[in-house]
């Protein structure tokens, strides 16, 4: 045989190699998703293993009252299988650790499991919808943040739950909207007050929303999650976008969407915080530079021009009436009449 036919043989081989080990797991994928399990944690329960959440009731009342108001306790009312139903839908079966006189070994705790492990099983019943389905690849959970560090699966929406201690003051709600904030039901079972619950960790925005303009979060008017997927996604800071490269901040300026006939083009390119802070600044709206002029020139640094005394020039920096660059230039964002974004 020649080189090149042994040459030929190994490519054809190793591409059967390939693919045999890429159909393996497949195959065995399809298996877990349609038993629900992985083959190594395959348990058999019977319906006599379960004991309903009434039972729970009798030790762990504080519990069952608030967990009876949580969208959880009405799973039974959606026509849910027993096993998914009521306490036992997480904690498994509770036959056993009734009939043990409240042995924690017979039952599931959570206890000393690890981030993921209890994420996983809440993601057995909330993977199939889109906000939740990139939670596997999303910064929460390669940092080992849980679903539990943000929301408790016993409290409901109608139960307040207290700050804990390290909830700082200075992200209290303030201004116009305080006097509502706390009338407020906490959403999504909750731990905290949604900015207070992002804060705790990602504390560097808490500075940028105590600036002098900054979107209205600590007010109460908008959340982090308004522009923020907690739960994972493909985009840069797990924004929420959908067709563009700014859905989120679309949502509200949509104004500022276009398409234009002249688009410019570090707004497509860049985006909107190109030029914008979107958590806060010191500058009006929420411009990275004091001056207008100074955030153009780092595009369009060759319109800098310092003529003599007294000489015509419609960008000449050294005139103040010349400086703010939007006064002639007011559709800054887009136009569909003028390519230099006259009106």
């Amino acid at each position: 045989m020649t080189r090149f036919g042994l040459t030929k043989w190994l490519v054809v081989a190793c591409w059967a190699t390939a693919a045999a080990l890429f159909t393996v797991p497949s195959s065995l994928s399809k298996t877990e998703k349609a038993t629900g399990t992985t083959p190594a944690t395959v348990e058999a329960h019977n319906s006599e293993d379960y004991v309903g959440s009434e039972t729970c009731k009798a030790c762990h009342e504080a519990q069952f009252t608030s967990f009876s108001k949580t969208p959880h306790s009405r799973l039974a009312q959606a026509g849910w299988k027993t096993e998914r139903q009521g306490c036992e839908s997480c904690h498994g079966p509770g036959k056993a650790h009734v009939d043990g006189g409240g042995d924690k070994s017979k039952i599931r705790t959570f206890e000393g499991e690890t981030a993921k492990q209890i994420s996983d099983n809440c993601l057995s019943c909330h993977s199939g919808k889109e906000e939740h389905n990139n939670f596997r690849r999303g910064e929460h959970w390669r940092n080992d943040v849980g679903c539990t560090d943000c929301h408790s699966p016993h409290a409901s929406s109608r139960t307040q739950i207290e700050p804990k201690g390290d909830a700082s003051s200075s992200i209290i709600p303030v201004g116009s909207f305080s006097a509502h904030a706390n009338d407020i039901d906490t959403r999504k079972m909750l731990i905290k007050s949604e900015p207070q619950l992002c804060m705790k960790c990602h504390n560097e925005t808490k500075a940028q929303f105590n600036r002098p303009f900054h979107h209205k979060v600590l007010e109460g008017a908008m959340n982090c999650s308004d522009c923020h997927n907690p739960h994972g996604g493909f985009e840069l800071k797990q924004a929420r976008l959908a067709v563009g490269a700014d859905a989120a901040c679309f949502k509200c300026h949509a104004d500022k969407q276009g398409p234009f006939v002249f688009e410019h083009a570090p707004l497509k390119v860049e985006g909107c915080a190109a030029c914008h802070d979107p958590h806060g600044s010191s500058n009006p709206r929420l411009l990275k530079r004091n001056s207008v002029n100074q955030l153009c020139l780092e595009c369009h640094s060759n319109t800098f021009e310092i003529g003599a005394p007294n000489t015509p020039s419609f960008h000449n920096q050294a005139t103040a009436r010349f400086q703010n660059c939007t006064t002639c230039h007011a559709k800054i964002h887009g136009s569909n009449t003028s390519n230099v974004f006259f009106r």
